[in-house]
């Protein structure tokens, strides 16, 4: 591989995000116009997306530089820590190191916050003035409501209906920040309208704040689309975690045999573990795993093929794993991750076989992530806790087979604007 070396700011941020794709050669299919079935133009996506965004979806460079005011607002809170499970590798009683790399240390308390930023700036850059986007659990809603009052943007949010019930915590936040919140299916696009008329209980789901999001973005003047995950664009934004924890791995000389992270669109899982691919690639032996919820089996069950992004079928159809674009999820708590689709990169591969799918169930996350607060003190987000199940469970499967290895997880954010579901879970409501 012809990668170069990335390069750090003196506080240990990177200056590029890495194009695993590009480096690799890796080929991926062509995006496709939902009315003719052929690839998309590029300028049909303007409506949607500025051009700084586009391009950065379709570069071709193995980096990407950062734009400098992005590094400004990344200081903040970046590099996040990585942090040793010591008292939680105690309690599972396994001879595996546990290491995470901790980014509910944001502003806003998830790894959101790293591709808001970028698609803020990129937007206001071109004179964008709104942005709309849907949200399911929250985090990327609050994150783009940070990012969008950091570089003078108004926001709408779309949020699915559940989790605008379950989690008032978040959608107050978001408020706060700025942005206009709405539950969705709502009575303000005619995609919501007519989900409504289907059915007026409807929990909503992200195929349908997408749809939402994107009816609203092309119908208002100055106004343009943000997606918090599956899209190329949004995969690099993500890649600061994994250099980033490639590098404070080698300070303390350790090596990690397996990566994971949680999965509901793509973005988490990829941008810790699309770093480490390069060295996969290259030939060094290295497990990845996406841990996805059960009620929502997008890898484990999908089926890999082209579909809509979004219910209504207003977005570009692109081949990737997926439910179909009408799948409901059950209203879960890890709202984050009930999304029918998986990003076209982690579905590629997938299908070639360089990363692998597990699914796990609510009630055993939850069971994971109170045995991880007890013992370090920080309460994972619900779709956190799903990276920390299946790292968990590959502690297990070493010490059954009398390895040691040393397992690196994604905690994507905190779970401290989740004490609803947590709480559900102690009184044995939970499902």
């Amino acid at each position: 591989m012809r990668s170069i070396t990335p390069s750090f700011t003196p506080t240990g941020i990177p200056t590029t995000f890495y194009n695993l794709f590009a480096d690799a050669g890796l080929p991926l299919d062509p995006p496709l116009d939902p009315a003719t079935r052929e690839p998309i133009r590029p300028e049909k996506l303007g409506a949607l997306f500025p051009q700084g965004v586009l391009e950065q979806e379709m570069s071709t460079a193995a980096h990407v530089p950062i734009p400098e005011p992005v590094l400004e607002a990344y200081a903040a809170y970046r590099p996040t820590p990585l942090r040793r499970a010591t008292r939680f590798e105690q309690a599972l009683q396994t001879r595996c190191a546990l290491y995470y790399k901790y980014e509910g240390a944001s502003p806003v308390g998830s790894h959101k916050l790293n591709t808001a930023l970028a698609q803020a700036y990129l937007n206001a850059r071109e004179g964008v003035t709104r942005l709309a986007t849907e949200t399911g659990a929250g985090q990327w809603g609050t994150a783009l409501a940070y990012a969008s009052r950091r570089f003078g943007l108004s926001c709408s949010v779309y949020m699915v209906r559940s989790s605008y019930a379950q989690k008032p915590g978040r959608r107050t936040l978001m408020e706060l920040f700025g942005a206009e919140v709405t539950p969705s299916p709502s009575d303000k696009t005619e995609a919501g309208r007519r989900t409504l008329a289907e059915s007026s209980e409807h929990p909503g789901s992200l195929g349908v704040a997408i749809s939402e999001a994107v009816e609203h973005a092309v119908t208002h003047p100055g106004t343009k689309y943000a997606l918090g995950s599956v899209l190329n664009h949004v995969l690099l934004h993500q890649t600061v975690i994994g250099q980033e924890a490639q590098r404070q791995l080698e300070e303390l000389g350790v090596k990690a045999d397996a990566v994971v992270g949680c999965h509901g669109g793509g973005s988490n899982l990829s941008g810790l573990a699309f770093p480490f691919l390069r060295l996969k690639l290259d030939g060094q032996a290295l497990q990845i795993v996406a841990a996805e919820p059960a009620s929502c089996p997008t890898l484990t069950r999908g089926e890999y093929r082209y579909d809509f992004g979004d219910t209504a079928g207003l977005t570009p159809m692109v081949k990737m794993y997926t439910l179909g674009a009408a799948f409901v999820p059950d209203p879960i708590h890890a709202g984050g991750l009930r999304y029918h689709g998986a990003a076209p990169m982690v579905s590629k591969l997938l299908e070639r076989g360089l990363i692998e799918a597990r699914a796990y169930a609510q009630t055993s996350t939850f069971e994971v992530a109170r045995q991880f607060v007890q013992t370090e003190g920080i309460l994972p987000a619900p779709e956190s806790a799903h990276a920390i199940a299946a790292a968990a469970e590959l502690a297990r499967e070493a010490d059954a087979q009398g390895r040691r290895r040393v397992i690196l997880f994604n905690l994507s954010g905190h779970g401290l604007l989740d004490l609803g579901a947590y709480e559900a879970f102690l009184r044995g409501k939970l499902e």
